[in-house]
């Protein structure tokens, strides 16, 4: 077992490498700009992606919205319970020891008095989440976003966010340390809570990907300027750009 945390440690430190010193070769990017040079593959993915919204999931979203009712907030619950362990990793790698912490407490808290990580005690008491990922730790430690991408089923992302995702999966003890029951359930929770998503913010949703002139340009402006205000390289004062400054819209 120690083999095998240690060579997972390994792989993620690899791929920090690897990005680190790929992303820092792009052409820096401005917080008021888009680096997308592979547009023409990113909105055939794009289609894909919306596609498979309206197909499957929009229309389960709604059947699992009006059939859960408030039982989605249980297993968002605990879908974002489980994911504690991989913030704290990632506050640890970050230097941030005071957020390590308080996403210690609130992981401990949660899953003892909150019935596994159902109900959410810590939040009441001042121990809300302090999300973060890996693709945050990349910037922590220098790496630039890279060019756009918008990836299948997934939707928007950035070269460094796409190596964040892959590392997370990787990174939560809670996907290799349980049992294949713990894995199990926690896979479940956390396409439950997807689809729950999908109905909380499904009037947002549908006007970016049904009510727009340019649903990919827009899907793509939302994301890089949510992203980079979430990181601090872009400020809430900021010009923002024009998703379709390369069209002639009338």
């Amino acid at each position: 077992m120690f083999l095998s945390v240690t060579s997972r440690f390994g792989f993620i430190t690899a791929i920090g490498v690897v990005l680190l010193t790929g992303a820092c070769a792009d052409p820096p990017v401005s917080s008021g700009s888009v680096y997308d040079p592979l547009e023409r593959q990113n909105r055939k993915v794009h289609n894909f992606n919306r596609d498979v919204d309206r197909r499957v999931l929009r229309p389960v979203s709604q059947t699992y919205g009006g059939a859960v009712g408030p039982g989605q907030t249980f297993v968002s619950n605990f879908a974002s319970n489980l994911d504690q362990p991989g913030l704290v990793i990632n506050d640890l790698f970050q230097g941030r020891i005071e957020d390590a912490a308080h996403n210690t407490l609130r992981f401990l808290m949660n899953g003892l008095f909150g019935l596994g990580g159902i109900l959410d005690p810590a939040t009441e008491m001042g121990l809300e989440k302090r999300d973060t990922d890996f693709g945050e730790t990349l910037h922590v430690w220098g790496s630039g976003e890279g060019r756009y991408l918008e990836l299948p089923f997934l939707g928007p992302s950035t070269e460094r966010d796409t190596v964040g995702i892959v590392v997370d999966a990787v990174l939560n003890p809670v996907r290799y340390l349980g049992s294949e029951d713990v894995r199990i359930t926690a896979n479940t929770a956390g396409a439950s809570a997807t689809v729950g998503d999908r109905f909380q913010f499904s009037d947002t949703v549908d006007s970016i990907l049904y009510d727009s002139a340019d649903s990919y340009a827009q899907a793509r402006l939302l994301y890089l300027q949510n992203r980079r205000f979430e990181l601090g390289e872009q400020s809430s004062e900021d010009e923002a750009f024009d998703p379709f400054e390369d069209f002639d819209i009338e």
